[in-house]
C-alpha cells in the first residue's frame, strides 16, 4: 500500500515539474498506480469507467450553465455599474477607492462565479483609477487579487458544486447558502485592512455624492445584483434545483446583457459559447481524472492511512485542524482549486468528520483555504491576471499583499473553529 502511494505521488509531482497539464498528470499518475497494483486490462478498464462515471452527474450540469452566464455577464457592462454603485455607497470613506475595489470584486466575483473574471473586469478599471488618485499601483493590484477570491464563496460558485460531488452528497443548496457569511467576513476583513493601510499611507478620500446620484447608481446596479437573489431565492424556496438555477441564470444574463443593457451583441454569442465549452471541457476532464484518482486512493486505503496518522499526532482537534489548514495553504499555492478540492477532499474529509466537523463546515473551510491560494505565488491565477492588467510583477505586489493575507487567514481560523459561521444560514432556512 505504501509503495502504491509513493508511485501515485511520485509520478504526479514529477509530471507537474515537467509542466504537464494537471489533468494529464492526474490521469497518468492514476494509471501508473493502477498498473502497479492490478493487471493491465482491469487497470485500464477501471480508469475508463471512473473517468466516465466521474462526470455522469446531473448536478455537474450546473457548471456549464454558470460558466456561460458568468461569461455573458462579464461582457455585459455589469462591472461598470457595480463599480459606480460601490463608489456611490462607500467611496467617501477612508481609503474609499480601495474599499470600492473590494466591494466591486466581491459582487462581480459572486455574479460571474470567477475570480479571474473579477480580477480582469474590475482590475482593468479600478487599478488605473486608484493609481490616478494617488494610490500605489502594487497595492491596488494586491487589493484586486485578494478581493476577487471572495466570489468563490458567494454563490453561484462552481467550486462549491465540485466540492458537493467530491464529498459524496453534501447539498449544493446548503453549500450555496453557507458561503454567504464567510464570504462577507472575508470582504469585511479586507476592507478593514484597506482602510487602515490607506489611512497610514495618507491615500485620499472620495467625495460624498448627492443622495439623488447615489440612488441612481444603486438602481442601475440592481438588475445585475438580482441574479444572486433569483438563484438563491429559487433554490431556498424549492422552486428549482441548483442545475435548473444555472439554466435560469443563463436566460437572465442573456436578457440583461443583450436585451436590457445592450452591451453584448448577438454576433458575439458564438464566441462566448465556444469559450464556455472550452472552459467546461477543461473542468470536466479534471473531474473525470480526479474521480479515477479518488478511486485508487480509496482502493489503496490511503485516506484512512493519512487519517490514522494525523489522529496519532495529537489528540487535540484544534491542532489537527490547524495542520490540515496549513497543508491546504501549501497545496493551494501550487495547485489550482478544482483539482485540489477533488484530490484532497477524500483525504481530509474523513479526518474532519472523525473530529466532529460536519461535511458542510469542512467544505466552506477548504474552499476558503484554497481561495487564498488563488492569490498566492507561484501558481495563483489571479496574481498573473492582476499583474498583466497593472503591468507590474508578482514580486512587487507581495509586500502589500501580506496584510491582506493575514486578514484572510484570521477569517479562515474563525470559520474553522466556529461552525456557526458556516452552518447558521443553512440551518435557519432548513437546508441542513
Amino acid at each position: 500500500m505504501e509503495y502504491s502511494g509513493l508511485v501515485l505521488v511520485g509520478v504526479f509531482f514529477f509530471l507537474l515539474l515537467l509542466n504537464v497539464p494537471i489533468s494529464f498528470s492526474i490521469g497518468v499518475a492514476t494509471i501508473a498506480t493502477m498498473l502497479y497494483s492490478i493487471d493491465f486490462m482491469p487497470a485500464m478498464t477501471t480508469v475508463a469507467q471512473r473517468l466516465a462515471g466521474g462526470i455522469n452527474s446531473f448536478a455537474l450540469l450546473a457548471i456549464p450553465f454558470f460558466v456561460l452566464s458568468g461569461l455573458i455577464m462579464g461582457q455585459g457592462g455589469i462591472a461598470k455599474r457595480l463599480i459606480e454603485c460601490a463608489m456611490a455607497l462607500i467611496g467617501m470613506l477612508p481609503g474609499g477607492l480601495a474599499l470600492v475595489n473590494v466591494l466591486s470584486c466581491t459582487l462581480f466575483g459572486a455574479i460571474s462565479g470567477s475570480a479571474v473574471a473579477a480580477t480582469s473586469a474590475i482590475g482593468s478599471f479600478m487599478i488605473p483609477q486608484m493609481e490616478k488618485n494617488g494610490y500605489d499601483k502594487n497595492f491596488a493590484t494586491a487589493v484586486t487579487g485578494a478581493a476577487a477570491t471572495t466570489g468563490m464563496l458567494i454563490p453561484p460558485s462552481n467550486i462549491l458544486i465540485i466540492y458537493a460531488i467530491a464529498s459524496g452528497g453534501v447539498s449544493i443548496a446548503a453549500l450555496f447558502v453557507a458561503g454567504y457569511l464567510p464570504g462577507m467576513l472575508v470582504a469585511t476583513a479586507l476592507m478593514i485592512v484597506c482602510a487602515g493601510y490607506s489611512k497610514l499611507k495618507g491615500y485620499p478620500t472620495g467625495a460624498r455624492l448627492p443622495l439623488k446620484v447615489v440612488l441612481e447608481k444603486v438602481l442601475a446596479a440592481i438588475p445585475s445584483l438580482l441574479l444572486i437573489f433569483i438563484v438563491i431565492g429559487g433554490i431556498i424556496g424549492g422552486v428549482f434545483t441548483a442545475t435548473e438555477a444555472g439554466a435560469i441564470a443563463v436566460l437572465y444574463s442573456l436578457a440583461l446583457s443583450v436585451g436590457f443593457y445592450k452591451e453584448v451583441k448577438i454576433k458575439q454569442l458564438p464566441e462566448i459559447l465556444l469559450k464556455a465549452g472550452e472552459t467546461t471541457a477543461i473542468v470536466m476532464l479534471l473531474i473525470g481524472a480526479s474521480s479515477a484518482m479518488s478511486w485508487i486512493l480509496s482502493y489503496e486505503n490511503i485516506p484512512q492511512t493519512i487519517s490514522d496518522f494525523l489522529l496519532t499526532l495529537s489528540e487535540n482537534p484544534l491542532l489537527i485542524l490547524l495542520l490540515i489548514n496549513l497543508a491546504l495553504i501549501i497545496v493551494g499555492a501550487f495547485m489550482d482549486m478544482t483539482p485540489a478540492v477533488l484530490i484532497f477532499t477524500p483525504i481530509f474529509l474523513p479526518v474532519a468528520t472523525e473530529l466532529g466537523m460536519s461535511p458542510l463546515h469542512f467544505g466552506i473551510m477548504i474552499v476558503l483555504n484554497l481561495s487564498i491560494g488563488l492569490c498566492s505565488p507561484p501558481v495563483g491565477s489571479v496574481l498573473f491576471v492582476g499583474c498583466a492588467v497593472a503591468k507590474t510583477t508578482i514580486e512587487k505586489i507581495i509586500r502589500p499583499l501580506l496584510p491582506l493575507y493575514l486578514a484572510m487567514f484570521v477569517v479562515l481560523m474563525l470559520v474553522t473553529y466556529i461552525p456557526g459561521i458556516s452552518e447558521f444560514l443553512p440551518k435557519f432556512f432548513g437546508l441542513y
